[in-house]
């Protein structure tokens, strides 16, 4: 399927204005001066833990990451537990953890001894986690019941042809390798998750539709299908990856065929899928606005102000170490830019009720977003009655593309910081 004129304007006005808003709003600068995170008792918070560390990398994946060293890993975990005991001191709690990287469960002992930890220091009732194909045996996933609600599982594909351009066919296995290790561990935990990519150079539609339908047919609880985000940080590595290969766009052709596909699975935001009537976060900043980072190269994002910890793994592992803030670096939004980032994720998760939304960020949406609004009508993208806006089947698409260049804009900042990392990854990426 096309989009229409219309359609077409709206896409590309969206991309525009989130860059533009990106760009403005993003403008990280180095804190020198100690920073004093403290809860506000009328906010719910989620805490975001960060694991950096992978045995091999993928091309596509811009996220803080470094070379697998047990002794080292070892080192971190005891310091990201130091640093739990820290935020608790500053007097937070959390309901949600949500856990990424990374390969989290690389270090299945020491993620339990910490996962075991925060639950004992906060009040987590709900933890998300990220896993790859290698760390999901069932007798190894056991040892985590009662620790982890939803595992999420980056598959990315079941084509053995992508996986061998994405360097993943030697490190998880081929397609029908992928799908014999998740027959096998349905109702472990209460929620699995397949991550999907689409839109990679040369895919079909029915490479596409395969890899919904493998995934349904397995005992799988969600879909999260992410259209490829190519960012500048990226876009280079992805392009070796698939080298001649022709680069066609079909990423709103795809998307629209992956919902017409879903069958029994119903939509809980703009990219992910579950059968299930309960569900479980699927992107933390679409369900929590508010989020405290803990960890090498981890954000935090408390009353409109954006916080970098320490990218570079010896730096963040020396200050937590010597009893100072992670904290590095940072940026205050202007109400506006605030506005518009959360109409976004709340938009992306379904619904923004406008009195609760005005109530919680001091403002008046209809006034400070009026533009915006209004195009989004004109265009068909949202519909608004009885005080509550939601997204259209185009208006889900569109919300897709402005996450997408959001988490693109945020490698604007992982850029800023890469080149003080350290070593190990630096090798590896070369």
């Amino acid at each position: 399927m096309q989009m229409n004129f219309t359609q077409s304007a709206t896409i590309f006005w969206a991309e525009k204005v989130m860059r533009k808003a990106l760009n403005s709003s993003l403008n990280i600068q180095p804190i020198k001066q100690k920073v004093e995170r403290k809860p506000k008792p009328d906010r719910e918070y989620m805490l975001y833990m960060h694991v950096p560390f992978c045995h091999t990398f993928c091309p596509y994946c811009s996220f803080n990451k470094f070379h697998y060293e047990e002794k080292k890993a070892m080192q971190y975990f005891a310091l990201l537990r130091h640093e739990l005991r820290k935020v608790k001191a500053k007097g937070f709690d959390f309901k949600t953890l949500y856990v990424g990287g990374g390969t989290t469960l690389i270090n299945e002992p020491e993620l339990i001894k910490t996962l075991e930890y925060a639950k004992k220091l906060f009040s987590i009732k709900e933890v998300s986690c990220e896993s790859d194909p290698n760390h999901i045996d069932p007798n190894s996933l056991r040892r985590f019941q009662g620790l982890i609600d939803r595992l999420s599982i980056g598959v990315q594909t079941f084509n053995d042809d992508i996986l061998k351009k994405i360097a993943r066919y030697h490190k998880f296995g081929s397609g029908q390798m992928l799908q014999e290790k998740l027959s096998k561990i349905g109702g472990i935990l209460p929620t699995f998750s397949v991550d999907l990519i689409f839109n990679f150079p040369g895919q079909t539609e029915e490479m596409v539709l395969h890899d919904v339908l493998t995934s349904q047919a397995l005992d799988i609880d969600q879909i999260t299908t992410y259209p490829l985000m190519k960012s500048p940080l990226m876009r280079e590595s992805i392009a070796s990856a698939f080298g001649h290969e022709k680069d066609t766009n079909n990423e709103y052709k795809f998307y629209e065929l992956i919902r017409g596909a879903m069958n029994d699975f119903r939509p809980i935001n703009g990219w992910a899928f579950s059968r299930k009537q309960e569900q479980l976060s699927d992107e933390y900043v679409g369900s929590h606005s508010e989020y405290v980072g803990v960890g090498s190269g981890s954000f935090s994002f408390l009353d409109g102000t954006l916080y970098v910890n320490a990218f570079d793994l010896d730096k963040y592992m020396d200050k937590i170490a010597n009893e100072e803030n992670a904290i590095i670096a940072g940026c205050t939004f202007n109400h506006k830019d605030r506005v518009r980032y959360q109409f976004l994720t709340s938009l992306f998760d379904g619904m923004v009720q406008i009195e609760t939304f005005n109530k919680a960020l001091n403002t008046n949406l209809k006034r400070v977003l009026a533009k915006e609004i209004q195009m989004l009508r004109l265009a068909k993208a949202i519909e608004i009655s009885d005080d509550v806006i939601v997204p259209t089947d185009f208006g889900n698409y569109v919300c897709t593309v402005l996450m997408k260049e959001f988490y693109m804009g945020m490698d604007k900042v992982r850029a800023m910081f890469r080149p003080t990392m350290g070593s190990e990854e630096i090798a590896v990426n070369q």
